[in-house]
């Protein structure tokens, strides 16, 4: 735009000069500035006619690695959804091994369980009745009837004698076990 405008003035200044004295000296010198500004107006043309390619450059390289771009997230969008399915499908099986793996495990402990509760039931079994025969058979000699609720360190009861019952109050941290054995078989009768 400058351009023209110098154009313009130039041309104004020749008509004006023509008209003048020294219209040839002038006409000259206006001559060398329209010289001038077509030389600058031709190089500001091909500079922006080299910015214009140059920018058509650029946005066809921006658009080609755009399309790219646009392809390679296609193509991860494809493969991600591809990877989200393997997970899936492998949080599944390790879900369904998991159980399984547990379900073995608790089957192994039931079978243990059982497998004690078997052998405490035998050992329960021969050990009870001896115990309770002989908690009988001790009751029927000594006619003592325990408190098994009395404080730890003492001995306490009732001895059904011959004619009275008597109750037993000893403290075992204070009578030795060798005085408490033989008050006891003391209380025993003799006579069957």
């Amino acid at each position: 735009m400058a351009a023209f405008r110098d154009m313009e003035e130039v041309s104004h200044g020749l008509l004006s000069l023509l008209g003048a004295n020294r219209a040839e000296a002038q006409q000259r010198r206006l001559l060398r500035r329209h010289e001038q500004v077509v030389e600058r107006l031709l190089e500001t043309q091909n500079g922006a006619d080299r910015r214009l390619r140059e920018t058509l450059a650029v946005e066809e390289e921006v658009a080609q690695s755009l399309l790219e771009l646009k392809e390679c997230t296609r193509l991860g969008g494809t493969e991600l959804q591809q990877l989200e399915a393997e997970l899936r499908k492998t949080i599944e099986e390790d879900a369904s091994l998991q159980l399984t793996t547990e379900l073995q495990e608790l089957k192994e402990l039931e079978a243990g369980l059982q497998q004690q509760e078997r052998e405490v039931d035998k050992d329960t079994t021969v050990t009870i009745p001896s115990a309770v025969y002989v908690a009988q058979l001790y009751h029927r000699i000594s006619k003592i009837e325990w408190d098994y609720e009395c404080e730890p360190g003492m001995v306490k009861g009732i001895h059904h004698g011959p004619t009275v019952a008597q109750p037993i109050h000893l403290d075992s941290t204070q009578l030795s076990q060798k005085f408490i054995s033989d008050y006891l078989w003391s209380l025993v009768d003799t006579v069957w």
